[in-house]
């Protein structure tokens, strides 16, 4: 084959009309050859020309081991299966990895049984392609990939993302899919039809009888630089009908047309090779062994072969192959319903019920021509199997067809509940909710109702759309659940006040709405959180029976609820908490390989870190709070970077941070105030952190209402506002006084200082702040202080405060801050020392994190594995760290205090 469509890796001509991908492929080989891999993704119709450029690739790419693997438009429900066809031919290397990579892969290619980490599986891999390369470059060519099952497209792109300090390329080819891919964030290259002339040239290369100029014209016309339809529509009207311009008007898609050009090749054979070729379009694996004991059970022998390959349509070697994805659903499709029944029903008896019994599930599931309980019933079977593995997608893909083919109305609305259920954890959530639509059509129990009002509002809290807010949905379903399962009612009511402080807003209503339905409480954790709650919410005395609760950083309600746990330690001014909750929560993570928990808990653990001064620290949990949600697919918490922002106190850094946020996310609008009144007290321009501070504390939610009332007070009292001033005094005394820690004290005597002007306050403060962990606001009490001397006319005095908060601050990194204790300093009539830069200011975040943990002794090896990372990308960013601090050993790095892991 020629031109656009491809050609024999033997043959060396330039691809007609093919230039620049050409050159974009050669030159990602060349650099892959260099150590320096990359992936690119080709996008563009069916037909376009991609698969003839993956091919072309492999021939460039000489010396290079090549691995493939390509989508099955029937294979996008089994987890891992695209991955597995990738790493089949070297799973020899799986020995080389660590025992917990090696693991994950076992366990997510069915070697093993088990739940494979989701973390691990996509550094495994990375692991073993890097074993596989280590004696020549790697090319990975991944075909049809808009049809990869969910588990291998999100570890693929992992993959591809890190290939960057490898001998490693990843191509993949995909259609234009309509909604979001896990491979949209590579680069990619859009493959555009041929030019007329090459449509021209390569139409005339192919077709060599001679051609009426009218009839050329339209198949030049209709094809519009596609090269398979350049050859498939001649193909599929004739010779005969070509040369007599007898083509029929057709106004159908192109892909219709190829498809229709297939057809006209399927329909010349006789019946037995007809059916051969539909068993072979149901099976998408390409098993020569499964597809002949599928025929063998249907009467058909080799004889049929022969036939079916002569149109060239099929080809049957080491595995059975369809020149092209639109060939395999022209044959699929042309069968008649009961053809494909009887194929997959073959296909069912002839697959082993031990080592592959979810494809056997799926195949009787599409051979059954009406409800079946036993298939049903089996398919759940295969979900159970499907999620233990981690493949949540196929778990809801089993879910749903069995629903669908249950016989009961009660076992068709709960396998439909828990197909939707696993619809959203699989991120599909507009297939969720559209089970929920269908699910209400049905015979429904009230605990039926309520599960379905449960993740309306899980729905909607994610989707930030709907009639209802997330907290209607859920209250309701809190309101339903009471009657049948009170333990789950009050878990709902936990639930609307945690999305409440998440979203904003309406935590009264909510608080009262639990108060009211409330049950006599067991003695549970989640009890005592929830009454005190709404307790302190209502104005009630809730802060003494939190207080015990929140400082047991083990309890198990926090495993469940960990952001609230973080919220209500903010609000009880328990800074040991907040870490001891952070920690525990990312050691959680870490153990369990939940890549729920993992994320949240690195998330607090980078926002604690930051007030602690540890800032880091924090850069290190921003840096892996973003690999893990980069490796799930999430979105990232984005909290930290607004915590560290405002008190490292860079204004331009933190301007364009907060507009970020905001236009991505409008519920982070309170964090942002809060954030941007802290920059602006640094910088000295009270004014704009009066107004933010204001807008911080309207709703008084949990946790950021008292740090925002504190930053009201500085401000209110350096603009003039005294009454504005002495109310926020009184609010924020309310909460620290119930909660009586040191940093809660600290803070209301700093306020209580520059309200009163009383010097005892000052010193209060300042000896306050000395028990607790808070850095940044306990060198900010000096400087408050020192300002007051100095405005008190006592320089002497001021200069040692000054001093301090300066030195502290600057130590810290806390920009603003220490430049206002700089120009304090000037004029009591000292020069602050300047000190010289961050070690960090000169590294990206991910360096920062990387350096912390070389400096603490981590091996390349456990960096790579927390990072998800492989050591060679580690070595190079070491490299990278060496050269930019001027150091050549990880001793040095280690002489380094400022990227100590400092005990938390």
């Amino acid at each position: 084959m020629r031109g656009g469509i491809g050609r024999p890796p033997w043959e060396s001509t330039p691809m007609l009309g093919r230039g620049e991908e050409t050159r974009r492929l050669a030159a990602l080989i060349a650099a892959g050859r260099r150590g320096e891999g990359g992936a690119l993704v080709l996008r563009g119709e069916a037909g376009i020309g991609k698969s003839a450029l993956l091919r072309h690739a492999e021939y460039m790419a000489s010396g290079f081991r090549v691995m493939r693997a390509s989508g099955a438009e029937f294979e996008m429900e089994l987890p891992y299966a695209a991955l597995h066809q990738l790493c089949a031919p070297v799973l020899e290397h799986l020995g080389a990895l660590p025992v917990r990579h090696r693991g994950a892969l076992e366990v997510a290619f069915g070697l093993d049984t088990g739940t494979p980490d989701p973390f691990l599986v996509g550094i495994a891999t990375l692991g073993l392609l890097a074993e596989a390369a280590g004696d020549r470059p790697l090319l990975c060519a991944i075909d049809d990939a808009q049809w990869l099952d969910q588990a291998s497209a999100r570890a693929l792109a992992f993959l591809a993302r890190r290939v960057g300090a490898e001998e490693m390329v990843v191509l993949a080819a995909t259609r234009p899919l309509d909604g979001p891919s896990d491979l949209d964030g590579l680069p990619g290259l859009t493959v555009a039809g041929l030019s007329e002339d090459d449509a021209r040239a390569l139409l005339a290369a192919e077709v060599r009888a001679p051609l009426d100029e009218r009839v050329r014209d339209r198949v030049l016309a209709e094809a519009r630089g596609n090269p398979l339809a350049l050859l498939e529509l001649p193909r599929g009207v004739g010779l005969t009908g070509m040369a007599g311009g007898f083509v029929p008007p057709d106004a159908a898609p192109l892909t219709g047309r190829i498809e229709r050009g297939y057809q006209a090749r399927l329909e010349q054979l006789p019946e037995p090779a007809r059916q051969l070729l539909t068993v072979a379009a149901a099976e998408p694996t390409g098993d020569p062994a499964l597809l002949w004991r599928a025929a063998e059970i249907l009467g058909l022998d080799a004889s049929a072969a022969g036939p079916a390959q002569a149109t060239s349509l099929v080809e049957f070697g080491a595995r059975v192959r369809f020149p092209h994805p639109l060939a395999r659903s022209a044959v699929y499709r042309a069968a008649d319903p009961e053809q494909r029944r009887a194929a997959h029903r073959a296909l069912a008896a002839a697959t082993d019920p031990d080592t592959d019994p979810d494809r056997l599930a799926w195949h009787r599931a599409l051979a059954a021509a009406g409800p079946d309980a036993d298939v049903a019933a089996e398919l759940q079977r295969s979900a159970a199997r499907a999620w233990a593995r981690g493949g949540v997608a196929a778990a809801a893909a089993f879910l749903e067809r069995s629903a669908a083919l249950s016989i009961d109305a009660e076992s068709r609305v709960e396998r439909g509940l828990d197909a939707a259920h696993a619809k959203f954890d699989a991120g599909a959530f507009d297939v969720a909710s559209d089970l929920l639509t269908g699910i209400q059509t049905g015979p429904l129990t009230e605990l039926h109702l309520a599960r379905i009002d449960l993740l309306r509002g899980r729905l909607s809290f994610v989707l930030h759309r709907g009639g209802e807010t997330p907290t209607t949905h859920v209250l309701r379903a809190a309101r339903r659940f009471a009657a049948v399962d009170p333990a789950r009612s009050r878990a709902c009511y936990l639930d609307a006040i945690e999305m409440g402080v998440l979203i904003g807003g309406g935590l009264r209503d909510i608080a009262t709405a639990a108060r009211e339905a409330l049950p006599p409480a067991p003695h549970h954790s989640t009890d005592t959180v929830l009454d005190a709650t709404v307790a302190l919410i209502l104005n009630s005395d809730g802060r003494s029976a939190l207080r015990s609760v929140v400082a047991d950083v083990h309890a198990p309600v926090w495993s469940r609820h960990p952001s609230l746990g973080m919220l209500l330690a903010t609000e009880l001014w328990d800074f040991d908490a907040m870490i001891g909750l952070a920690s525990h929560t990312v050691t959680t993570g870490r153990e369990t390989g939940s890549f729920h928990a993992l994320p949240i808990g690195l998330a607090m653990l980078g926002a604690a870190s930051a007030h602690a001064g540890d800032f880091a620290t924090a850069m290190g949990m921003i840096t892996e709070g973003e690999t893990v949600a980069d490796v799930t697919g999430a979105a990232p918490l984005v909290y930290p970077r607004v915590h560290l922002a405002a008190l490292r106190g860079r204004r331009d850094e933190a301007t364009q941070l907060f507009a970020e946020v905001l236009a991505a996310d409008q519920r982070m609008t309170l964090s942002v105030h809060w954030a941007n009144a802290v920059v602006h007290n640094g910088l000295g321009d009270y004014r704009t952190a009066f107004e933010s501070a204001r807008q911080a504390i309207v709703d008084d939610d949990l946790g950021l209402t008292g740090l925002a009332l504190a930053e009201l007070v500085e401000a209110a009292v350096r603009c003039d506002e005294p009454e504005t001033a002495a109310e926020a005094l009184d609010s924020l005394t309310e909460r620290t006084r119930a909660a009586a820690t040191p940093w809660g004290l600290g803070v209301e005597c700093c306020a209580r200082a520059l309200v009163t002007g009383d010097e005892d306050a000052y010193r209060q403060a300042i000896d306050r702040l000395d028990g607790s962990r808070t850095a940044v606001q306990r060198a900010r009490a000096h400087l408050l202080y020192g300002e007051w001397l100095r405005r008190e006319g006592r320089r002497r005095d001021a200069r040692d405060h000054l001093r301090t908060a300066h030195e502290s601050l600057s130590s810290i990194g806390s920009e603003a801050f220490a430049a206002r204790a700089a120009g304090e300093l000037r004029a009591t009539g000292e020069r602050a020392q300047a000190r010289a830069p961050h070690s960090y200011d000169r590294l990206t975040m991910q360096e920062v994190h990387i350096a912390q943990l070389v400096a603490t002794g981590a091996t390349t090896k456990d960096v790579a594995a927390r990072l998800f990372l492989s050591p060679r990308t580690i070595d190079a960013h070491l490299r990278n760290i060496f050269r930019k601090l001027d150091i050549t050993s990880r001793r040095e790095l280690r002489n380094l205090p400022e990227l100590q892991d400092r005990p938390r």
